[in-house]
């Protein structure tokens, strides 16, 4: 078993991965390796082969082969060593990693670590949907897997169930597919795609491809034996039933993260996000340890989490040269409808020096509420909102951290009343 040894190791060559270690290099860290266990680095963007990627990060407009291999390129220019089909199976001391790879084990050991391991949708036997199990049902990772990088035809005619952001790339994917999608179902009031990207929507599915959006809407079963033949419906309001035809389904978001690694690190997780608990600054509950992207929370897009790579990447560089801990944490909870809230626990440093906002995520649109920050019977914070939009990250500022007792109770955002 070979032992290597350097200053930090990534976990998960994806756009947090990646952007966190180009920004390293930039801060004058001299050995990054980035471990990643598919065969090419670059994440799931590298097999949506439609437009939108880059804008925030990047600031142009890319498709997502494009920018994966742009990441990749810059990794390569700014030195960092990419590990690619090696897989990290567990721990081998407080910051040792065990890995396996086509070449044989070993240990890379490593002043930080970074997990940016990424996030994955539930299958369909997670959802607990009932029915026969035919061919043809899909998640969008495995769609996108099954058209882009194994190029097997899919099917004739498709249902997309989810009515949110990666619903539009399942469903440009169906088109690049030569699938005619039949019907888009969601068990919520409406769509869950927020401007621009609702612009996208209308203009793919109504204008050119004139697809059904079925709202407060439920999948009962789905049907056939060797292959789907069709799904069958129930309109949530009324108890109506009915069947659409179809060979294919593709579930879309209900993310959950790739969280099996920093489990068997015995680091805290949080119970909303089901990914790791980390403060205002990416630490987890285990020294030298952080942990960014959607390994965190799932949901955000691949700009978005690729600046957090970067914000990440920050964090790791001063640890390396103060080699500071936080000493006192305290976790963040939420209750319905708020499913989670991230940061989800806060630090001394968080006390301190607070982030600058608090995200949240509702899985149910409630009109004219107001968010309130408790830590037992001491009201921190409360701010109202028009609406909690459905599937969509919503921000609270967090400047209330500042009055957070961090012997006390945890601290607790709900929807008031």
């Amino acid at each position: 078993m070979s032992t290597e040894e350097t200053d930090v190791v990534i976990v998960g060559g994806g756009p947090a991965g990646l952007s966190a270690a180009v920004e390293l290099r930039r801060q004058g860290v001299e050995r990054v390796t980035v471990v990643e266990r598919e065969p090419l680095a670059g994440g799931m963007p590298r097999l949506c082969h439609h437009t939108g990627f880059g804008t925030w990060d990047l600031h142009r407009v890319l498709s997502g082969p494009q920018y994966a291999r742009r990441y990749v390129r810059m990794a390569q220019q700014h030195g960092v060593t990419i590990r690619t089909g090696t897989t990290v199976i567990g721990w081998d001391s407080e910051h040792g990693l065990k890995f396996t790879s086509p070449a044989g084990t070993g240990v890379i050991a490593a002043r930080a670590i970074l997990l940016a391991t990424g996030v994955r949708e539930r299958p369909r036997s997670a959802r607990l949907i009932p029915g026969t199990r035919p061919h043809g049902v899909f998640t969008t990772g495995s769609l996108q897997r099954f058209a882009y990088e194994r190029h097997l035809p899919v099917g004739k005619r498709a249902v997309i169930v989810g009515a949110e952001l990666v619903s539009l790339s399942a469903l440009m994917t169906l088109r690049h597919s030569g699938v005619e999608v039949v019907a888009m179902v969601t068990e919520l009031p409406r769509h869950q795609i927020y401007f621009p990207y609702s612009l996208v929507r209308w203009g793919l599915m109504n204008a050119f491809h004139r697809t059904p959006l079925y709202t407060a809407t439920r999948v009962e079963r789905i049907l056939g034996l060797r292959r789907v033949t069709g799904i069958e419906m129930a309109d949530t309001s009324t108890g109506r039933t009915w069947v659409i035809p179809c060979d294919t389904v593709v579930f879309t978001g209900d993310w959950i993260p790739e969280h099996e690694l920093a489990r068997s690190g015995e680091i805290a997780i949080d119970p909303g996000t089901l990914g790791p608990q980390v403060d205002g600054k990416f630490h987890t509950s285990r020294r030298g340890v952080f942990a960014a992207g959607n390994l965190l929370r799932g949901a955000e897009t691949a700009s978005r989490v690729a600046l957090e790579g970067r914000e990440a990447a920050q964090q790791i560089a001063i640890y390396l040269t103060q080699t500071s801990w936080p000493v006192f944490r305290l976790p963040i909870l939420c209750s319905h409808p708020l499913q989670w809230v991230f940061p989800n626990s806060i630090s001394s440093e968080d006390v301190a020096h607070p982030p600058r906002a608090l995200s949240f995520w509702s899985r149910e649109f409630v009109p004219s509420v107001a968010l309130q920050v408790r830590q037992g019977k001491r009201v921190l914070y409360t701010l109202a909102f028009r609406e909690l939009q459905a599937n969509r990250i919503m921000h609270l500022p967090a400047h209330w951290m500042e009055q957070v007792d961090l012997q006390g109770e945890p601290v607790e955002v709900h929807v008031e009343g």
